[in-house]
């Protein structure tokens, strides 16, 4: 079994072919690397260097034995590289999007909390228009998204949902909806729905604007919103209708709209995603964080 030290100084000699650079890098003197090569060539029981006075040349022996031996330190030294920095936690920049302003609240708290565990990291946070859909993850411009699911997209993954909300209708007062203490999905017959997420799969639409009620009645679709500001403004106007999360009353208030809540519709969640092929340890701490924080009494 090779030492540490006679590995490396094998391995480097083989590398610079000179005694004096090999020994400037590994912060000994040229007698030791001397020493060293002659101890592990009397264990081999041949030279592994042919040395003259103007040059040093590995031996057939000594090429065959340097090519097996580097590739195995190379993955010695990443295995110990990647231990060390699991040990001292994720390093590095995350980029993190949302959508609604509850999600900005929530991510806000979220990135306190993960800083004050991983100083040595950093969190930049980013509104995305609610049309965008997970394009801008898609595209590379961000590392982790709050989104509202489903999310179907290939080579997307999720992790647990953190907000369970229930959902309400949007509808202009002196709709006759707006004057119900709650609605159903039946109610929706017939009537004209604002959406958004236009670049959003058929089944995200699907599962937040559907196009029939539970018994097949035709919901029909009207104007399709680039942002929440456009859909109060399309809603109030009587363009159409809008589903939406509870909690929107409290956050986009207007004058010229009720938000009635589904007594039958399935809540909405909300959580992150990432891309599979972006998954790491920052990742994980952050979702692990974000988790955690909701989990909280």
């Amino acid at each position: 079994m090779l030492e540490r030290h006679e590995l490396e100084a094998f391995l480097t000699l083989g590398e610079e072919l000179h005694f004096g650079r090999t020994a400037e890098r590994l912060g000994v003197s040229t007698g030791r690397i001397s020493q060293i090569v002659k101890k592990l060539e009397r264990r081999v029981g041949t030279p592994l260097f042919a040395r003259t006075s103007r040059s040093v040349a590995l031996t057939p022996v000594g090429r065959r034995l340097h090519e097996e031996l580097r590739p195995a330190h190379a993955a010695i030294r990443a295995a110990l590289e990647r231990a060390t920095a699991a040990g001292r936690g994720p390093l590095g920049t995350l980029r993190v999007g949302f959508g609604s302003p509850w999600g900005g609240e929530l991510l806000t708290a979220a990135v306190d909390a993960f800083l004050a565990r991983h100083p040595g990291c950093a969190v930049t946070l980013r509104e995305v228009p609610v049309d965008a859909g997970t394009g801008p993850l898609e595209a590379g411009e961000l590392d982790v998204q709050y989104v509202s699911f489903p999310v179907d997209v290939t080579g997307l993954v999720g992790g647990p949902v953190l907000v369970r909300e229930e959902r309400v209708l949007l509808a202009p007062v002196g709709h006759p909806l707006s004057r119900r203490a709650s609605v159903g999905l039946e109610d929706l017959a017939g009537q004209t729905l604002v959406t958004t997420g236009r670049s959003r799969s058929r089944a995200w639409r699907e599962a937040h604007y559907p196009t029939r009620t539970p018994s097949g009645a035709v919901i029909h679709h009207g104007p399709s919103a680039g942002t929440w500001e456009e859909v109060l403004s399309l809603v109030g106007a009587g363009h159409g209708l809008a589903p939406g999360a509870a909690r929107g009353a409290r956050y986009h208030p207007r004058p010229g709209i009720a938000y009635v809540p589904f007594h039958d519709a399935p809540a909405l969640d909300y959580g992150l995603v990432w891309p599979a092929a972006g998954e790491n340890a920052l990742v994980r701490a952050f979702a692990g964080t974000a988790a955690a924080l909701r989990a909280a009494p």
